[in-house]
């Protein structure tokens, strides 16, 4: 998307500090140690002039100096990989940048739909957008479904070093984006699923991960434990 009504001299990314959409292309652009701008962007609020870059009205957005802005959380990724060729995060071969893809889909698409939207939808925006009080039957259905999830996780873990293939991908940044507002929140126990766990201790440790964990909205701050590298 070329649109862009003040075009800078530097890369920015509008964000919203607890958007797992948002944090996949962050922990992209510090994978990649590309410098960019963070500005905070609440989505909520309907900005006039966000929704000249973003017709949605939902972050990321990902503005070049050039004035080529993207409104896709997996197309940002995927062109930041794709101009920035230090460091591959899809893979050499087809399979592996299907396999990549396909985990990403997952975490965009059914991870959204079945945990995100519950307790991320309730605890965060429906908080911060006034749209009443958490309703506790979304927040049980979100928890239950999460269960499935790290289950999942905990597949892939046994079967590579990492969750798409043996070198670390965008299918794990996606992933822990997603896995990292949850926590914030301190709804995942990690006992039952020590191979999930085991897999985001090891991504919480990588030097582009540590942003994240510096993160604290006001009002709503992140559970004791986020910040633990051993937890």
């Amino acid at each position: 998307m070329n649109f862009a009504p003040n075009i800078s001299s530097h890369r920015i990314l509008y964000h919203f500090p607890l958007s797992p959409q948002s944090r996949a292309v962050r922990l992209t652009l510090l994978e990649k140690n590309l410098p960019f701008e963070l500005l905070i962007e609440k989505p909520w609020e309907r900005r006039d002039p966000f929704l000249k870059l973003s017709p949605t009205g939902d972050v990321p957005i990902l503005l070049e100096a050039n004035g080529f802005s993207i409104n896709d959380a997996m197309a940002a990724c995927e062109y930041l990989n794709e101009t920035n060729t230090d460091h591959d995060l899809l893979g050499e071969t087809a399979e592996t940048r299907a396999e990549v893809r396909r985990i990403c889909h997952w975490f965009f698409t059914k991870f959204t739909l079945e945990v995100s939207q519950y307790l991320i939808g309730e605890k965060i925006y429906k908080r911060f957008s006034r749209q009443g009080s958490p309703q506790s039957e979304f927040i049980r259905a979100g928890k239950t479904n999460l269960g499935y999830h790290l289950d999942y996780i905990s597949f892939l873990n046994s079967r590579r070093h990492w969750l798409a293939s043996d070198f670390l991908s965008l299918a794990d940044l996606v992933a822990a984006a997603h896995i990292s507002v949850i926590d914030y929140l301190g709804d995942i126990n990690w006992a039952p699923y020590p191979e999930a766990q085991e897999w985001y201790a090891k991504i919480k440790s990588r030097p582009s991960f540590k942003p994240l964990l510096q993160d604290s909205v006001p009002g709503l701050p992140p559970a004791p434990h986020y910040t633990e590298l051993d937890f």
